[in-house]
């Protein structure tokens, strides 16, 4: 950080001293003016490639998309595991 400047709102002149007012702070507290975003959050698991390219064809047969395909059979298993564990 430049030495003559200071962060604008924890008036600190150090990247140290901004880390140690932000341990103690809330971004929310200073909010004033952001706008609200709607975002998504993602994630990747990675999949063998000949696995990918059976769901691939699959996904196709059925007509969805191959995440389509993937979160309907998870969620299956899901239900049948946490049934399994019930009975």
């Amino acid at each position: 950080m430049e030495e003559s400047r200071k962060s604008s709102i924890s008036q600190a002149d150090s990247y140290e001293q901004m880390g140690e007012f932000w341990d103690t702070h809330d971004f929310t507290e200073y909010d004033t003016d952001a706008p609200d975003v709607d975002f998504t959050v993602s994630c990747t698991v990675a999949i063998e490639p000949e696995l990918l390219s059976a769901l691939e064809k699959q996904a196709l047969q059925r007509g969805v998309s191959v995440e389509t395909l993937i979160n309907l059979w998870l969620q299956e298993k899901v239900v049948e595991h946490a049934h399994s564990l019930a009975a």
